[in-house]
């Protein structure tokens, strides 16, 4: 059920940086939900490494559950202080990179349909980081891009997926 409350709030995150990347909503109103998300995602990697379940396996899933966090505590940071992003995006490099073996492990591995859409959501994410070391870091001029890929990921990634496991529907 973890899993699906963090789903939950990475899709209402990346929905809404994706409009306030498209200029629909004012950049300091980003940064609740930044902080509201980066903090969940904080305090469930926490109970992956400090719960009474705790093993390598929620070790290495809160090591990249911290990634998420660390990418929205960032994000209000630098809407905050007025930063420019690029720190932002040279991590999102890193954090690009570093989820490839997640993905392809998970999709090598996946057993049933929903175990290989979760695999392919790390390609989508990766992309997504990516994508943001592009824009902030590179300053090539995709935000427009970067807005819809956003917003799709949130979607798709994120809100639906979310919503179906808080209900029991997979």
């Amino acid at each position: 059920m973890l899993s699906g409350l963090l789903l939950l709030y990475v899709g209402a995150v990346l929905c809404l940086n994706g409009l306030w990347m498209a200029d629909f909503i004012h950049e300091r109103e980003i940064v609740p939900i930044n902080l509201a998300t980066g903090t969940i995602a904080l305090a469930v990697a926490g109970y992956m490494v400090f719960g009474p379940d705790a093993n390598d396996e929620t070790v290495a899933a809160a090591a990249m559950t911290l990634l998420f966090s660390i990418t929205y505590f960032w994000v209000a940071w630098n809407r905050m202080t007025s930063g420019d992003g690029r720190g932002l995006g040279w991590f999102s490099l890193f954090v690009a990179i570093t989820v490839l073996p997640v993905a392809w492990s998970r999709i090598a591995a996946a057993e049933d349909g929903f175990a290989l859409w979760l695999g392919l959501n790390w390609v989508a994410w990766s992309a997504l980081w990516a994508t943001y070391f592009v824009a902030l870091t590179l300053r090539l001029a995709i935000r427009r891009t970067a807005a819809a890929a956003t917003l799709a990921a949130g979607v798709l990634t994120g809100w639906i997926p979310g919503v179906m496991i808080l209900n029991n529907m997979v």
